[in-house]
């Protein structure tokens, strides 16, 4: 495929949770996921679901264009909320769909969504890797994968959650080049998904340098980021598990950047820090403490970024 020229996006879709709630498929590799029995299942869907709503406003306040597509209240899927792990969204018209770890969550893949978002965007490649699941290697998305789309550089950290042949088959196909690396927790347990540890700007990289083992994998990262233009914003152990890793940059009304995190994300930065991401972009943070602890991811994972091309109307 050509190069895809742009990193960042207004047009952002998300899915609308209809039984958000801790899945226990998922807790075994996902180490920021929390269970509190004190809340019924019916309170925590519901918090969930005013969280979502508020950040979708907030979101639209400043001129992000927010597709929400309602969850099927059957199946049950406690993760629906986090659509960027299934799906991905390309300039040349490809839509790629991916295997998943979880049983659970291969039920939020689709078809009526793509066709939904088919009748304003052109569709013209589906590239589908589901079948991989029977192999056991999986590849969650944009969960796995950062996407450095005008560099054509995929950076990926190794886990249950993202399997090397796969993301290598991926590069191929989309015409990316693979950059993979070991990256762990304070506990040394491999993190589960490269977007909780790493976030790509147009032109800075936040990034938990202290989950990165090998000198070598970090001075091979630097590199890339050096080529590629990226000022390295470093981020602490305790600061990623406040996600403050999970970060997504998007574009607003104006078509200028707006980096998009939580409130908790933007309470674990000094002031150094969010002083040096805002000589870059703007920035917006909005709370979802629910769906952080019991889903164990935050706002860049509920925003699925559509690079499609636009039909004409």
């Amino acid at each position: 495929m050509a190069k895809e020229t742009k990193q960042t996006t207004r047009h952002i879709f998300m899915v609308r949770p209809a039984h958000f709630g801790f899945n226990p498929e998922t807790a075994g590799s996902n180490a920021f996921q929390r269970e509190d029995s004190t809340l019924s299942l019916d309170a925590i869907s519901l918090r969930a679901l005013e969280e979502f709503d508020s950040f979708v406003a907030a979101l639209r306040s400043e001129g992000v264009d927010v597709i929400v597509v309602q969850d099927t209240g059957q199946p049950v899927k406690p993760d629906a909320v986090f659509p960027n792990n299934w799906v991905t969204f390309h300039e040349d018209g490809t839509v790629v769909t991916y295997p998943m770890l979880s049983a659970a969550r291969r039920l939020e893949r689709r078809e009526d969504i793509l066709k939904t978002l088919g009748e304003r965007f052109e569709i013209r490649r589906h590239i589908h890797l589901e079948a991989y699941e029977q192999q056991g290697k999986i590849l969650e998305g944009t969960g796995s994968m950062i996407l450095d789309r005008p560099n054509g550089r995929v950076y990926a950290c190794v886990s249950p959650r993202t399997h090397p042949e796969l993301l290598a088959e991926f590069a191929q196909l989309m015409g990316y080049k693979p950059v993979i690396f070991k990256a762990v927790d304070g506990e040394g347990m491999e993190i589960y998904h490269t977007n909780v540890m790493m976030a790509l700007g147009e032109t800075f990289v936040v990034i938990c340098r202290h989950s990165i083992t090998s000198g070598d994998e970090w001075a091979g990262l630097e590199k890339h980021f050096i080529e590629t233009g990226k000022e390295v914003v470093e981020i602490t152990l305790p600061q990623m598990m406040s996600f403050a890793g999970n970060m997504l940059q998007v574009r607003d009304q104006d078509d200028a950047p707006l980096l998009v995190m939580s409130s908790e994300a933007y309470g674990s930065l000094n002031n150094s820090q969010i002083e040096r991401l805002e000589a870059h972009t703007r920035i917006l943070y909005h709370p979802i403490p629910t769906i952080e602890k019991f889903g164990g991811g935050s706002v860049r994972c509920m925003m699925a970024e559509v690079f499609l091309p636009e039909k004409d109307v």
